[in-house]
């Protein structure tokens, strides 16, 4: 949805507070942006492929890319914005392309603390955490420390995630509470499932994007996107623009969101 020069004229005054803000760019309805945007960021190493390079160059791109679409989120609203960061099925790649992305990670961990706390983001991470090296749990959680009251965006990063693996660890921890009497089995709900998860104060995403052109959730949220919308790009990780991710924002307020209803 394309702003009116009077109702872009009143945001841009109104909004102030978000330099370089330029709804003539974004060309977004602020009112109907998805609370919450989850992105599989795929294509890393075929960017570097391409170009001769290896995967770790691939990495290193695609990591400024994180930068540019966690800035564009804050700058138009976006509440939650989860980045499917490494998955349990990332720990059987190479071991030199696991350290590569773990000193990547922890890097970034670090580089970007000053920009989080800058536009009040808090970090937050999903996933089995306790397999990654102690180094990057540390600055993993000093950052999250650090950023705890940040209330202006959220990001949240999958690492060592897979959602089969979630959902094994949700029916455990229910089962044991039915078989110590805790809860009735009957008591068993959806809200009950939800709040077994690792994103159980986080609400489901409404928008799932896929970079690389890949036709697949790998493993990826999948109690969380029962209902969102998806939009899979051809587009390398590492080439994602902005204006690519506005574009697919418009795409999205222009989606009819029935939820099953007619």
């Amino acid at each position: 949805m394309v702003f009116t020069r009077k109702r872009k004229r009143k945001f841009l005054n109104s909004d102030r507070k978000n330099p370089g803000h330029d709804l003539m760019e974004t060309a977004v309805d602020v009112k109907n942006v998805p609370t919450h945007v989850a992105i599989i960021m795929d294509g890393n190493g075929r960017w570097a492929k391409q170009r001769l390079m290896n995967r770790v160059r691939g990495h290193e791109q695609g990591a400024k890319t994180v930068r540019e679409i966690v800035t564009v989120c804050r700058e138009i609203g976006v509440q939650y914005l989860t980045l499917y960061a490494f998955s349990t099925e990332n720990w059987q790649r190479s071991p030199a392309e696991v350290s590569a992305l773990m000193h990547l990670l922890k890097k970034f961990l670090v580089s970007e603390r000053d920009l989080m706390m800058k536009n009040q983001i808090r970090l937050n991470a999903i996933g089995q955490i306790g397999r990654l090296p102690e180094d990057v749990q540390s600055e993993l959680a000093h950052t999250m420390d650090m950023t705890r009251e940040n209330s202006a965006m959220v990001l949240n990063l999958a690492l060592s995630y897979g959602s089969r693996a979630e959902l094994t660890r949700m029916v455990k921890r229910i089962a044991a509470k039915v078989r110590d009497g805790s809860i009735d089995v009957d008591a068993v709900s959806e809200d009950m499932i939800s709040d077994h998860l690792y994103t159980r104060l986080i609400p489901d995403p409404d928008l799932l994007i896929r970079t690389s052109g890949e036709m697949r959730i790998s493993n990826f949220l999948l109690w969380q996107i029962a209902y969102s919308e998806l939009f899979i790009t051809q587009t390398l990780w590492p080439d994602f623009t902005r204006d690519e991710f506005l574009q697919i924002i418009r795409n999205y307020q222009l989606r009819d969101r029935r939820f099953g209803r007619v």
